[in-house]
């Protein structure tokens, strides 16, 4: 790290999350050292433009913080393989952002003297610059060692999202919830477009956006805690 706290900041993924948290990153002032390749380079370039390719290994070799970005089943080869040639180096941070693992999966780098970092923010990733601006109204799922927490919720923040701490035990809990509200959104909103094409409602999605909003509006509200439902006072 450097002397006001700026880190060098490679990305491993670049699929839509990693080119969007590596941009956030950026912007808070941190210095992108590379990112691996992806299956749509342009759409990188288009958020991140002139950013080297670099190889997984390089990216580690160049980077004091390293994000790792990969797809869920991925992550624990990732992070194995990269410790079975030694790349892992000790004090670099170790960042994922997948929703359902915690910092177990960060093993193989930890014992390496990596600090494993765990933030999922919670948005649907695009993978374009919009996303930049849904992170501001987001909040991130964060969880690491005591020690380190305050150096995670820091990143969090400076992604633009308000850093909530999930414990590891709890991680695999949250992920399912996660993957909940998006499959089943997801999949029901196709499915009533479906129903309504067949009907023959010219656009959907648009007859849609309204309903589907404030459904999902009153949903939320009527799921938030009750004055009075706080934790209880201390004596």
């Amino acid at each position: 790290m450097t002397r006001d706290g700026r880190l060098g900041v490679g990305v491993i993924g670049a699929g839509r999350v990693g080119p969007v948290v590596g941009a956030a990153l950026a912007v808070a002032g941190h210095a992108l050292t590379g990112i691996t390749s992806g299956s749509d380079d342009d759409r990188v370039d288009a958020i991140l433009p002139d950013l080297p390719r670099l190889s997984a290994e390089e990216v580690v070799r160049r980077s004091e913080l390293v994000v790792l970005a990969v797809p869920h089943d991925e992550l624990p080869a990732l992070v194995a393989g990269l410790a079975e040639v030694g790349a892992w180096q000790v004090g670099q941070i170790v960042m994922h952002t997948d929703a359902a693992h915690g910092i177990q999966v960060l093993g193989p780098a930890a014992s390496r003297g990596a600090i494993p970092v765990a933030i999922h923010p919670a948005i649907a990733f695009t993978g374009t610059s919009t996303d930049l601006r849904a992170l501001k109204d987001a909040y991130a799922a964060v969880t690491a060692p005591a020690a380190v927490m305050p150096i995670a919720q820091a990143l969090a923040v400076e992604m633009g999202c308000e850093p909530v701490v999930v414990t590891d035990a709890e991680r695999a809990a949250y992920g399912e919830a996660i993957g909940t509200a998006t499959t089943f959104s997801s999949s029901i909103v196709r499915q009533s477009a479906d129903l309504l094409r067949a009907a023959g409602v010219e656009d959907p999605s648009r007859y849609l956006s309204a309903l589907v909003h404030t459904t999902i509006d009153r949903a939320l509200t009527e799921t938030a805690p009750s004055i009075g439902d706080g934790p209880t006072a201390l004596p």
